[in-house]
């Protein structure tokens, strides 16, 4: 595997992540992209946006799922698309429940624990489409899902499942909701607290009476959002009872697909302890690929050209190699 250089400029955590985020990137080959629907429960639905190659059937499949606030539009979903769908593989943009502009495709939220979701999808394309080759890859909230989802099928995971990918994922819930707790995360926490609150509020006029908004002005932090609003509207207890119930750690024993998982050890959001849990460093089938630097989801190198976007060219290296086995 090709080690990851940082940028010069990019060496410092904060600027590596933000960089990631902020920095435009064109992808004009993604915009003959085929919008559809899955619906994942009765009355959900998510949207997807879909390029094909022109024979769907005799190519390798790759489902992306981003992170927290995110959806198929942001950068790294956009970035990844595009390297798979030239490197012959059909590529999927799946946004999260509500996420994308959907707000109006279910009645619920969405939360880190609804693995269920991507479980539907991949049964989808099985069973509708008969894709033969399917990858699942995920982005720090959605790389939770995705290993949830694997570890929950675990030996009973379809042949056609051919491989899980996860980029900083939050698998350990109450550790990253710690972390963008530190007065030095700032940034973060306001960016995440504003966009939960935002979509709330649009949410609640699309469905009148259905969320209960009371005292969620006094929110300030992640944490006080999943308490206020996450856990009462999604069948938990309270967050810490959401934050472990949902977090993929609890099911990492049992993947029994090959997965990879790309971190850095200076991520501001996600603490590098979590991958060093016997869960994960325990459980042969998962690889663990640790840079000193790349940020939360960033990893610009040096290179130019498909490098440039190290972690983007390491999970389409690992898809192709299972591919072919």
């Amino acid at each position: 595997m090709k080690e990851f250089e940082p940028q010069r400029w990019l060496r410092n955590a904060h600027a590596m992540t933000l960089a990631g985020a902020l920095l435009p990137r064109r992808t004009p080959e993604l915009r003959r992209a085929v919008d559809r629907l899955f619906e994942v429960e009765p009355g959900t639905k998510l949207l997807a946006r879909c390029n094909w190659q022109s024979e769907p059937r005799r190519s390798p499949t790759l489902a992306l799922v981003h992170g927290l606030e995110g959806s198929s539009e942001s950068t790294y979903m956009r970035g990844l698309a595009a390297l798979a769908l030239d490197g012959g593989f059909n590529v999927l943009r799946i946004n999260q429940r509500n996420c994308g502009g959907t707000e109006r495709l279910t009645a619920t939220l969405y939360n880190s624990g609804l693995s269920g979701d991507f479980r539907a999808v991949l049964f989808e394309l099985i069973e509708h489409d008969q894709l033969p080759q399917i990858f699942f890859a995920g982005y720090s909230m959605g790389g939770n899902l995705i290993l949830k989802m694997a570890g929950e099928l675990g030996a009973a995971a379809p042949r056609p499942l051919r491989g899980v990918c996860g980029v900083c994922p939050t698998l350990d819930l109450a550790a990253c909701v710690d972390a963008i707790a530190r007065p030095g995360n700032r940034i973060y926490q306001w960016h995440f607290v504003r966009d939960l609150k935002s979509r709330m509020r649009r949410k609640a006029k699309l469905f009148p009476g259905q969320f209960a908004l009371n005292g969620m002005g006094r929110v300030r932090t992640v944490r006080e959002f999943d308490e206020a609003i996450t856990a009462p509207h999604c069948g938990y207890r309270d967050a810490a009872d959401y934050y472990q119930r949902a977090s993929a750690l609890r099911t990492a024993r049992q993947i029994a697909v090959p997965t990879l998982i790309l971190t850095s050890k200076d991520d501001p959001v996600v603490p590098f302890a979590s991958f060093e849990r016997p869960e994960i460093a325990g459980n042969p089938r998962i690889q663990v690929v640790a840079t000193e630097h790349g940020g939360h989801c960033s990893f610009i190198s040096r290179s130019a050209g498909p490098e440039r976007y190290w972690a983007e060219a390491r999970i389409l290296e690992f898809c192709k190699a299972h591919a072919q086995e």
